[in-house]
């Protein structure tokens, strides 16, 4: 390891969960690469994931979009958050899909499509529910607009806000509320091509005979897509695709009561070895962070110790260690300290653990 830390992607992982989340389902495969991927690298991931089974790709950025473009990938891409004045004319030149959720996008998407003498392809958004993103108060006058729209309208799209809870009956609700303004798109004789709802969980979960693109995103990168509701992980037949390693900046003894880190926050309750690890929350370790996590070296857990630093935490290697300052820690690792223990450790999701480390630690295909 010549990296004073780095970011290890399984691509045989990511492979494995792309085939696992598809099933026997004979819907497109859609594979969510926003966020740079999920934080795993856009570029190796999109590629790894076209090689491996998905037929689409899906980004929240035009520029996510346009990246994928200029890396040569010629694949299906819809990018879905394009606020007011973003570069339609370039997404229609790129054959990129746009998403549409309000009336004055549909105005702007046309408006470029008629400049250019090109139909925007465009996936239609509804809200059912999760009331965020989507078509919701505007839907009859986007209905009595659309047809008039210079745009080629190829899908037809909701999210779901609890597809993750098995137990809870809003998926359904969602569901009928989507396929009754299906039939409302149909009448007004709009039949698009591709139908989509099924997030990851709504995927492994099977939920979903009305569609035929599957939209996987944490389930691709090996990851629950909620613990308390889903399970783990490997419960769930998924292989977490991204490890982070560090070597230790410092190795040293310290003695019983001594304040550890800014505020002082922790003090030892005997002597002991501490590892100072180079990475701290410019590299999207959490700040709050608790003991609850930490490393693991040699397969030895070491929990943090005092607060992480904007480069560096601290954690306690115990007194009987035998580390030394260059040895290589595992900061996430399946058998270690997982995605999962630091997003407890940090009260907050898995998600975010993966997406949130800095671009600033290199990505490591392995």
């Amino acid at each position: 390891m010549n990296n004073r830390a780095e970011v290890r992607i399984n691509l045989k992982a990511l492979a494995h969960n792309i085939l696992h989340a598809k099933g026997d389902s004979k819907a497109d495969f859609l594979a969510v690469v926003k966020a740079n991927a999920y934080g795993h690298g856009l570029i190796p991931v999109a590629e790894v994931a076209l090689s491996s089974g998905a037929t689409w790709l899906g980004t929240a950025l035009l520029e996510e979009a346009i990246e994928l473009r200029t890396a040569g990938i010629t694949a299906p891409i819809i990018a879905w958050l394009t606020p007011p004045g973003e570069d339609f004319k370039r997404a229609i030149e790129l054959n990129i899909d746009l998403s549409v959720p309000s009336v004055s996008l549909l105005n702007e998407i046309s408006s470029a499509s008629q400049k250019l003498g090109k139909r925007a392809r465009v996936h239609i958004e509804v809200d059912t529910g999760m009331t965020r993103g989507g078509l919701l108060d505007e839907w009859d006058q986007f209905l009595k607009l659309l047809p008039n729209a210079h745009v080629e309208v190829v899908g037809f799209w909701t999210h779901f806000a609890r597809a993750d809870e098995p137990l809870s009956d809003y998926t359904q609700i969602q569901v009928n509320s989507f396929e009754a303004k299906l039939i409302e798109l149909q009448s007004a004789g709009i039949s698009p091509q591709f139908i989509h709802y099924a997030n990851s969980a709504a995927s492994l979960l099977r939920i979903g005979a009305n569609q035929n693109i599957l939209r996987v995103g944490i389930a691709m990168y090996g990851l629950s897509p909620d613990l308390g509701f889903m399970g783990t992980s490997a419960g769930l037949g998924l292989k977490p695709v991204m490890s982070v390693a560090a070597k230790l900046h410092l190795v040293k003894k310290v003695p019983a009561g001594s304040p550890v880190g800014y505020g002082g926050t922790a003090i030892t309750e005997k002597d002991t070895i501490f590892g100072v690890v180079p990475m701290g929350y410019a590299d999207g370790i959490p700040r709050n962070a608790t003991s609850a996590t930490g490393v693991t070296h040699n397969g030895t857990r070491a929990p943090i110790i005092g607060r992480v630093s904007m480069d560096q935490f601290v954690v306690d290697l115990g007194p009987e260690s035998t580390a030394q300052a260059g040895d290589e820690v595992m900061v996430i690792s399946e058998s270690g300290y997982n995605a999962d223990d630091w997003a407890i450790a940090s009260s907050t999701i898995n998600y975010e653990i993966v997406t949130r480390i800095a671009a600033r630690v290199p990505r490591i295909s392995v």
